[in-house]
């Protein structure tokens, strides 16, 4: 299997008519196939938090359940973590992101940077980038904060710093943004 393949295990998986339905569900999902077997499906693709809600309901309704793994489950948490970091609480805290993980997960920074990257193909910190710059891009449209007051607000070292990456992500900079029209924004669980 290649790095961009992803094993799904799949409980009540008995016989080969089981296999046929799982394989013809994931076929009409329009996912990649590389094999079903007994008990697991593997996927020419990485799935996403909704596609792989919707698979998991699709075979819900066919007698199936998938077993969410460790890691998914772990990597869920993270990703509440942060998100709840940038959008509902105070980011101007002394607490740097790998200390805050690793306090609220009870877990070495390392491990959980590890099982991040190796599931999601991009490091915590770039997905912490990417929230923030969402986030200032929302923030930004409502236009009642100016550009400094957003990059304290999202714990950039300076103004600088987040016009630096915000023009790294979005190929403009935040002045330039805020004077465009609407931009289409990002779902923050697409990211």
């Amino acid at each position: 299997m290649n790095e961009e393949s992803e094993r799904v295990a799949i409980k009540h998986m008995v016989c080969p008519r089981c296999i046929a339905t799982v394989e013809s569900i994931v076929l009409q999902l329009g996912f990649k196939v590389e094999s079903v077997t007994l008990g697991e499906a593997w996927l020419g693709q990485r799935l996403t938090q909704d596609e792989l809600s919707l698979l998991a309901e699709k075979l819900e309704a066919n007698g199936f359940e998938i077993l969410v793994s460790k890691e998914r489950r772990l990597i869920n948490k993270i990703k509440s973590l942060i998100l709840e970091r940038i959008h509902y609480s105070d980011m101007s805290t002394p607490e740097k992101l790998s200390v805050f993980l690793a306090n609220s997960l009870r877990q070495d920074y390392s491990y959980l940077s590890k099982v991040f990257s190796s599931v999601e193909a991009m490091t915590i910190e770039r997905y912490f980038m990417l929230q923030r710059v969402e986030r200032a891009k929302e923030l930004l449209s409502y236009d009642e904060q100016n550009v400094t007051e957003i990059a304290e607000m999202l714990d950039f070292s300076s103004a600088a710093h987040f016009s630096a990456q915000f023009k790294r992500e979005t190929g403009m900079s935040p002045r330039e943004f805020k004077s465009t029209k609407p931009v289409a924004r990002r779902s923050i669980d697409t990211i």
